[in-house]
């Protein structure tokens, strides 16, 4: 009798045991599907904005046909569905260094960085850039957690019945990760020196000042003639 008491007591603890850790998978798991709705909202506001920032840029440089092509073509690839976190973070990666091109062009155009429409864009912009980020920090930290408890024991067991799964984390990888690195052709260019500097020397060293002879000193003046001798 008391043995049976044992076994029964035994076989409740585990299928509560059980019972708790699928319920803690199920949670996770859908933590993290919730917190990726917030990153694709966000990145779909992140392609509509970029989409007028380029029909903006379009008004003033038209003819940065390739430029605005790039940005297009990137901005395509990402809004395409089916994509893993993964796949998705390298195409937002993509569109950024396109993007980065972009704004690079338009330093260019001072009309352009005054409009009122593209400041109000970039504006945007920056803001949704933000809260992806933070929408990011908070999936992956998510994905590592359920990852933690799909690939350990004992929770694993129960992973593996009831086929939960290891998440994607959203990150890119290579190149992609690297922040967006904007050049304007000025790193190797030489400096000339300033107009107070002498042609000929090298920049930013000041040429040596002319050299100029000590003056002599003054002549003594001429001495008194002679006084004629006196006749007695």
């Amino acid at each position: 009798m008391i043995t049976a008491i044992v076994i029964v007591v035994i076989v409740v603890l585990l299928v509560l045991w059980g019972v708790s850790i699928y319920n803690g998978l199920i949670k996770l798991r859908n933590l993290v599907q919730e917190a990726w709705r917030q990153i694709d909202v966000e990145l779909t506001r992140r392609h509509d904005l970029i989409g007028n920032l380029v029909e903006t840029v379009k008004g003033y440089a038209a003819h940065e046909r390739g430029t605005l092509e790039d940005v297009m073509k990137a901005r395509s690839a990402a809004m395409a569905g089916g994509q893993s976190p993964a796949q998705q973070a390298q195409s937002e990666g993509l569109l950024s260094q396109a993007l980065g091109r972009l704004i690079a062009v338009a330093e260019a155009y001072p009309d352009l960085k005054a409009n009122q429409n593209f400041l109000a864009l970039q504006t945007e912009l920056t803001s949704t850039e933000d809260r992806i980020a933070s929408a990011r920090r908070y999936y992956n930290a998510n994905v590592r957690e359920l990852n933690t408890k799909v690939e350990t024991i004992p929770s694993n067991i129960i992973a593996g019945l009831a086929q939960v799964k290891r998440e994607e984390y959203f990150e890119a990888e290579g190149a992609e990760r690297d922040p967006v690195k904007v050049d304007f052709g000025q790193r190797d260019a030489s400096i000339p020196p300033p107009s107070g500097y002498a042609a000929g020397t090298e920049a930013g060293v000041p040429a040596a000042p002319p050299v100029v002879a000590p003056e002599s000193p003054p002549a003594s003046p001429p001495a008194p003639p002679a006084q004629p001798p006196t006749q007695s």
